[in-house]
């Protein structure tokens, strides 16, 4: 029996959930990675996982020897990355998920000069606005925006995106341009709803050092990035985004800038990923790139 093929196969099949998707995503035959669990569990003399025809899940010495695996697997990636060529052009399959406005107007476009400095890294990018489980989705790391809620995984800060209030120019010849926060009685918001959580979210301004949330009647909700700023282009009333999902259309004019003297709370972008992967050298590598990307000028994190 191969140990390390049966640990890493033990190991997906508890992230993913299932025999079928673990094969696929360590590119072996099912039939293989059946075969290295039972080897496995008469191995050991344990029985590892508990099978139905709904789901896969360990048992409790399942469990426990997945955490053993997946913190034997990292030491024994990271020993070898730093005797090999791997530590300096590291190689495999990295999953990424990130917010779609990110992954497609900052991160995809700057991604060929990573892929240039690391051609063996072969990348997977779920683009998705609501958020994964890691595990579950056998993703090894997750870009999110908004405070870091899951004590579970490591957050790495990348930067602070710098958010700004719009609406459409036909909405504010309707409605008039407020001066300030104090003249939006008879304006009317956007409203940006999680389907996962069902919070709801208005408009926020730090006035006097402090923290004041504005919820102004609202004819339209939508629970999408893009949604929240086509709502917005059409008229149904002022909306608050990150500066870079709205750059482009601040140069067409199909929005407008509104109450830019009355500065929007920043939002926090970080990196997250599972502790155990910690020393994944493909993670480490694109962390520190991504930290690389943010900082440079003329990405929209921020106004010009």
């Amino acid at each position: 029996m191969d140990r390390f093929n049966a640990m890493r196969a033990f190991a997906r099949i508890v992230e993913l959930g299932g025999f079928a998707r673990a094969a696929q995503s360590l590119q072996l035959p099912p039939a293989s990675v059946t075969i290295l669990i039972k080897q496995l569990e008469a191995h050991l003399g344990v029985q590892l996982l508990h099978r139905t025809t709904r789901q896969v899940r360990p048992t409790l010495d399942g469990a426990a020897y997945y955490q053993r695996c997946v913190r034997l697997l990292a030491d024994l990636e990271e020993a070898e990355a730093v005797f090999s060529s791997a530590r300096h052009n590291p190689r495999g399959l990295l999953r990424i998920d990130m917010p779609v406005g990110i992954g497609r107007l900052i991160v995809i476009p700057a991604l060929p000069q990573f892929s240039a400095r690391y051609p063996l890294i072969e990348l997977e990018l779920g683009l998705n606005d609501r958020p994964v489980d890691l595990l579950r989705d056998g993703v090894d790391c997750t870009l999110r925006a908004g405070p870091a809620l899951d004590d579970n995984l490591v957050a790495r800060p990348l930067v602070q995106l710098q958010q700004v209030t719009c609406a459409s120019p036909e909405y504010l010849r309707q409605h008039g341009i407020p001066g300030s926060p104090h003249e939006l009685h008879g304006h009317r918001m956007v409203e940006y709803y999680s389907r996962d959580s069902g919070k709801r979210y208005g408009l926020e301004f730090l006035l006097d050092g402090e923290l004041r949330q504005m919820d102004l009647p609202k004819q339209v909700a939508v629970s999408s990035a893009d949604g929240y700023l086509a709502a917005c282009e059409a008229g149904y009333g002022l909306v608050q985004t990150p500066y870079y999902n709205v750059a482009r259309q601040l140069r067409a004019g199909t929005l407008q800038e509104l109450l830019a003297d009355f500065p929007v709370p920043a939002l926090p972008l970080s990196a997250m990923y599972p502790p155990q992967r910690h020393l994944s050298t493909r993670v480490r590598v694109f962390v520190d790139w991504l930290l690389e990307l943010f900082a440079r000028p003329g990405n929209h994190t921020s106004r010009p």
